[in-house]
């Protein structure tokens, strides 16, 4: 303001000392007014040029200049470099934001007040089947008609959420069937918050476990009511002494088949909850053949009076990296069921090689009736049996493939089945390289 007051003072002082230059004394208060006069006007030029630039184009103000129009201007350019700046940050920190919520596993949409699409992420319009950009400002209720949904959507009372199959786009998109979860949150007056949650792995368990009760009560109850019918026999009938014995028999038969199906459902839940298994505990694999060998012959005998022929091989000494008593357990299964199906006087031959790569393959091929074809992808399953009967005769739980599948997926092995009916099974077991090592001396020659 001093530096106003001052250039007016010397504008005046100017045009009174012009006006007594070119005419007289008398005259100068008129060339004070006038060099008042136009010192107004320029200061009145320079503030109306700054106001048309701040009305038109404010990023096209003047460098700092004389004068409070020039100090005012540069202040107004540091204000408007600060909120370009506050504006860079929130924009930032928006799409931060809305990247974070584009990575989220579950699919988020905004609503506005009637209800049309403002804004959703990639996990949303897949699960809905509809088109992120294409689809911005469509009512939702239009694209996803689903009745339960709609009803859900328009009542606004979202304190549960609603369980809906996925649009038969996003299926058709998935190559499967799937179920959603959609839990509305008002926000912001009217606006609506969509979070949807896809839930099919979760009903895939819940159906999976209710199986598994139900198989598992069935598994033990028909051996306890066997039980039950023989106790009462023998509770209530005079026997003689080789029928009693004949019931006591087929009691200890039952009550071992129980035994066996807790072992296996205890062996499950160990494989399930434990550790993973050891990476430095080597074990001869001649040494795990021989047990299978064992236990082999030993149930052939026990199931056929003609037996099998077995053969066990062993192509490359080596020693394997893990938890012996489970790789035990899935080779012993192998072999046992490749016995049970294989009817008497057929051939069930074992083998252990190295492949080319490195890997190993343990395999146990039988000359039984073999497995149609839709079987195969389901026979890892949990009771999951081809035929209930023929299983049941020879001792089967149904569940020796299950131990299988999650002993190999815990040592990083790979099961391979290949089946032909009528010209029986090879099941396959590959070790990775890193699992193995050639035998040492000692254990080689054990």
């Amino acid at each position: 303001m001093p530096f106003r007051i001052s250039t007016f003072l010397a504008a005046s002082a100017l045009g009174a000392a012009a006006a007594a230059v070119l005419a007289a004394w008398h005259h100068a208060w008129l060339g004070a007014w006038l060099g008042a006069l136009l010192w107004l006007l320029l200061d009145a030029w320079r503030a109306q040029r700054l106001l048309d630039v701040l009305r038109h184009d404010a990023a096209g103000l003047p460098s700092r200049g004389p004068g409070v129009w020039g100090e005012l201007s540069e202040r107004i350019r540091k204000l408007l470099r600060e909120r370009d700046l506050k504006i860079r940050q929130a924009e930032d920190r928006l799409q931060e934001f809305l990247a974070a919520i584009q990575a989220s596993p579950n699919g988020v949409v905004l609503l506005d007040e009637q209800g049309r699409i403002e804004w959703c992420n990639q996990t949303a319009a897949s699960q809905f089947g509809i088109d992120a950009e294409r689809d911005l400002l469509q009512h939702m209720a239009n694209l996803v008609r689903d009745p339960a949904f709609v009803a859900y959507l328009a009542s606004w009372n979202y304190s549960r959420d609603v369980l809906i199959d996925a649009p038969a786009k996003a299926q058709q998109h998935r190559g499967q069937a799937a179920r959603l979860s959609v839990q509305v949150h008002p926000y912001a007056g009217n606006r609506r918050m969509l979070l949807t949650r896809d839930i099919t792995s979760l009903e895939q368990a819940e159906a999976m476990r209710r199986d598994f009760v139900a198989n598992v009560s069935h598994e033990i109850r028909t051996p306890l009511t066997v039980l039950a019918g023989f106790v009462e026999t023998l509770q209530n009938l005079p026997l003689e002494a080789d029928e009693r014995a004949r019931y006591l028999g087929l009691m200890a038969q039952q009550s071992h088949r129980m035994e066996t199906l807790v072992n296996d459902l205890l062996t499950l839940s160990r494989l399930e909850g434990s550790a993973a298994p050891p990476d430095r505990r080597w074990t001869p694999m001649r040494a795990l053949l021989a047990q299978c060998e064992d236990e082999g012959r030993g149930l052939s005998q026990r199931l056929t009076s003609q037996g099998h022929r077995l053969s066990f091989a062993i192509d490359a000494a080596s020693e394997i990296a893990g938890a012996p008593t489970e790789l035990q357990s899935a080779m012993s299964n192998l072999v046992s069921n490749a016995i049970r199906y294989t009817p008497g006087g057929g051939e069930v031959a074992v083998s252990w090689r190295l492949l080319p790569d490195g890997r190993g393959e343990y395999a146990v091929r039988d000359s039984g009736p073999g497995i149609a074809a839709e079987h195969l992808p389901r026979l890892t399953e949990r009771f999951y049996r081809v035929d209930r009967s023929r299983s049941r005769e020879t001792g089967g739980t149904g569940l020796g493939l299950a131990i299988v599948k999650h002993v190999a997926q815990r040592h990083g092995a790979e099961l391979r089945i290949e089946s032909t009916p009528g010209l029986g099974s090879r099941f396959a077991l590959v070790f990775p390289a890193a699992r193995l090592r050639p035998a040492s001396t000692l254990s080689a020659a054990a």
